[in-house]
């Protein structure tokens, strides 16, 4: 229903909030005004020239401020009903929910972009050596295990001055985007790209704008062109890219380190791959660590129920994380650091993770070497996931689950307009039986119009 407020309530209002008179101010004062209840969802803003004329902007400033709004969610648009207060983030309508909303029964899950349980190092040695969960002497002690923070930083891929440990990849995003960005900051992200980071960066308000892949990774022209514009951040997966499956190559990340560090922005890379990609790690921050925060998970490699992640980077923006971090849960668990620290350090532990990697980059080449076979090139070369091109993406989604066979539909990850039709499939969990997979994926890919014939 929609609330009932007048005009100039609303207007004073939006002049008590707004410090600049700018678009951004303007979306800022809409923002705060919600947050702290005065324009509740369902409130009908008054139309752009009265607002322009009351605050003193522009009808031009007033309708940029209003499609900053629109893009994070805060307002709707619907002609004649005029603009209102949207409700709150309807969390089944993100684009994580999108790529996988109805992916269950399948005799074959590729949906997922998990990891291979059977491949997961055994954590019997590991819970072997512990006794009790433990018991700090503080809330306020140490946050990281130092023998844990001493591995890491040996084997970090630049010389960071210190680690901090959070609980997986994107509690570390999610942390370094609420501290370090604003609402209505321009960022830059690759496209395609995880759709969470996508729904967190919508979530902020952030103004978010994608640069292509090539086959070394983000491409530098296209990079020096958005950062022509001020931009706040540049977010990368340096390795085995979700979907894409594209590794930054070292030539690439030095070009892209030079041009962030021109542009004066902050680079955020989220290594989800970690152990089980196949390319050495890297980070732009061996050139440019002063404005490189980068993340590494252990998911895939040591198991998603560690939920671990560890993040290294310049010192104001981490420090604001592990503030913001003492508002809530204040560490990640030193018992699960301790199960990690030992399968980091036991040669048995690393042994297997090292036996994964292999095995998924075996799986990996079997069914892209089939699927090239029949035809249907995928790029990329790391990674549990394969980025398949096909001509429709509905009719491949389709043909593929008549046949018990899930897959995720590319359109979840797309950034730019006018993305050809694909599908994410998670080859990591295909151990055998590679050439009949390919075979129905070539057919799905081939598809052009479902016609209820798949078989």
């Amino acid at each position: 229903m929609t609330a009932i407020l007048s005009p100039t309530t609303i207007l004073s209002a939006l002049e008590e909030r707004m410090d600049k008179p700018t678009a951004r101010g303007l979306a800022h004062a809409v923002s705060r005004a919600i947050r702290d209840g005065v324009l509740p969802s369902g409130t009908r803003l008054p139309p752009i020239r009265e607002v322009a004329t009351q605050l003193a902007l522009s009808p031009t400033t007033v309708s940029a401020g209003w499609s900053l709004l629109a893009r994070a969610g805060a307002i709707r648009t619907d002609g004649r009903r005029g603009t209102t207060v949207a409700d709150p983030v309807d969390p089944s309508n993100t684009r994580y929910r999108r790529a996988l909303e109805g992916q269950t029964g399948f005799s074959l899950d590729l949906s997922t972009g998990v990891p291979d349980a059977a491949l997961l190092p055994s954590l019997r040695s590991a819970l072997g050596r512990l006794t009790t969960a433990g018991t700090p002497g503080s809330y306020l002690d140490e946050a990281v295990l130092p023998e844990l923070r001493d591995v890491l930083l040996d084997g970090w891929p630049y010389v960071a001055s210190d680690i901090s440990i959070v609980d997986g990849a994107m509690d570390a995003l999610d942390l370094v985007a609420r501290t370090a960005l604003r609402f209505g900051d321009r960022v830059v992200v690759e496209h395609p790209c995880f759709p969470p980071l996508l729904d967190l960066l919508d979530s902020i308000g952030a103004d978010v704008v994608g640069v292509p892949l090539d086959a070394e990774g983000m491409q530098s022209q296209l990079l020096a062109a958005a950062l022509a514009s001020p931009t706040a951040a540049v977010f990368v997966q340096p390795t085995a890219q979700n979907p894409s499956g594209i590794s930054t190559t070292p030539r690439r990340a030095r070009a892209l380190a030079e041009l962030i560090e021109r542009a004066d922005t902050l680079v955020i890379e989220d290594d989800s791959a970690g152990a089980i990609a196949s390319a050495p790690a890297i980070s732009l921050g061996r050139w440019i660590p002063e404005r490189t925060v980068h993340i590494r998970s252990f998911s895939k490699s040591h198991g998603p129920d560690l939920r671990l992640a560890a993040v290294s980077g310049p010192t104001p923006p981490i420090d604001n994380m592990l503030a913001r971090r003492q508002l809530g849960q204040g560490w990640s668990s030193r018992l699960l650091q301790r199960i990690l620290l030992s399968l980091l350090t036991d040669e048995g532990s690393r042994a297997e993770v090292q036996q994964a990697q292999r095995e998924y980059a075996r799986r990996r080449s079997a069914i892209v070497d089939a699927l090239a076979q029949r035809g249907v090139t995928v790029g990329g070369t790391d990674g549990i996931n394969i980025w398949v091109p096909v001509q429709d993406e509905a009719a491949a989604l389709v043909r593929l689950a008549s046949q018990g066979i899930g897959v995720t539909p590319g359109s979840p990850f797309a950034v730019l307009p006018h993305m050809p039709g694909h599908i994410r499939v998670t080859s990591g969990l295909v151990a055998t039986e590679h050439d009949a997979l390919a075979d129905r994926i070539t057919a799905a890919a081939n598809t052009t119009g479902w016609t209820g014939r798949g078989r």
